[in-house]
């Protein structure tokens, strides 16, 4: 009877992938003793979530400038003066969130939280991305913000502590649109990059003041080192979205619908692979892969035979189809290629002027 449920959940997620990512989570690191034996985390949908007794001022004006961006939540974990940041952060590896910040964290602390992100995306698969500042990551799921001199008003603000604010935006933006020209219409002041070019180029984020209003130069995250896995696509904040949405609903969907419920054998991945490359179609329709391109997944058969050989069985007379047809164990070995719709960021525009009669 094929697998209706796994038709029916890549389709439902297909058609409600933009609403989805207009409702990231952020994840908020707050030192804050204000009744916290009582509320270690907190979940905070809007402002009339927020109780000011169990605040400080100074917390309360970063949940309030991470809403600004309108995520979906703000999940807070609040920890003591005196807490110890890796041993919080076995908490916060059980929440679900998109962007996390901590806009008081040390210079040891932002490096802390740079090598557990890295290690999350890099060993348990995780999707999480950090926003940060002043740390040269080369990471795709680190964001390197660097501008300095924020002034909200005559209120000023460091790099780090403003962190929160561009987690909810990131958090907020839908597949749609990019962050890059995003307007801050709250910052009144910044000090100005002498080097943008060049500093959006070492993969940091910075804003800029276009005479009028204070907007993020380019989406970019802090990855730099580019190889053939990697490409320039990975460097762009809205890009790697996708990418991330992309793993997480096919692992998620697989993981719900699949593991121990179906016999690993050909026929199965099959119709597995068929729902993957509906889901695919879907997000195409919607323009947030590229339609004109051929978004599809596949068996990887190169991959496949590898896990064969690696046994000690020898695949040299196979051809491509049997080792598709041969499954390895319970493992389904699969492959595939999408491209991401961009947004438009870049303008030229050349005109050619008639001469003189």
């Amino acid at each position: 009877m094929g697998l209706p449920q796994i038709d029916i959940a890549f389709r439902s997620r297909s058609v409600t992938a933009i609403k989805r990512s207009a409702m990231g989570i952020v994840a908020l690191i707050l030192r804050d003793e204000t009744n916290l034996a009582a509320n270690s985390v907190v979940t905070i949908k809007s402002v009339e979530d927020l109780q000011t007794a169990d605040w400080t001022a100074e917390n309360l004006d970063y949940i309030n400038k991470t809403l600004l961006g309108t995520p979906s939540k703000v999940v807070v974990l609040k920890i003591g003066e005196q807490a110890v940041l890796n041993d919080e952060l076995k908490k916060l590896g059980s929440i679900k969130f998109n962007y996390a910040a901590m806009p008081e964290a040390t210079e040891d602390e932002a490096e802390t939280l740079v090598t557990w992100i890295k290690g999350k995306r890099l060993n348990d698969k995780k999707t999480y991305k950090l926003v940060v500042a002043n740390q040269v990551a080369d990471d795709e799921g680190v964001i390197n913000f660097t501008t300095t001199g924020i002034k909200v008003g005559t209120k000023a603000y460091t790099t780090q502590e403003y962190t929160a604010r561009l987690a909810g935006i990131f958090a907020g933006l839908p597949f749609t649109r990019s962050s890059t020209y995003f307007v801050l219409p709250e910052v009144t002041e910044i000090e100005e990059s002498d080097t943008p070019n060049e500093d959006i180029d070492d993969g940091q984020l910075i804003l800029i003041n276009d005479g009028e209003k204070i907007k993020i130069g380019r989406g970019v995250n802090s990855l730099t080192t580019l190889t053939g896995e990697k490409n320039g696509a990975w460097q762009k904040i809205k890009i790697l979205e996708v990418m991330d949405m992309i793993t997480d609903d096919v692992r998620d969907t697989f993981d719900e619908h699949y593991v121990g419920k179906y016999i690993n054998i050909y026929d199965n991945q099959i119709l597995f692979i068929i729902a993957v490359n509906a889901y695919l179609k879907g997000l195409a329709a919607q323009q947030i892969l590229d339609p004109s391109y051929t978004n599809v997944s596949f068996i990887d058969a190169d991959a496949q035979r590898l896990e064969w050989e690696t046994v000690g069985t020898d695949t040299t007379d196979w051809t491509d189809q049997q080792v598709r047809e041969t499954s390895f164990g319970s493992k389904v070995i699969l492959g595939g290629q999408v491209k991401i719709a961009d947004a438009m960021e870049d303008l030229r525009f050349n005109i050619l002027s008639a001469g003189a009669a």
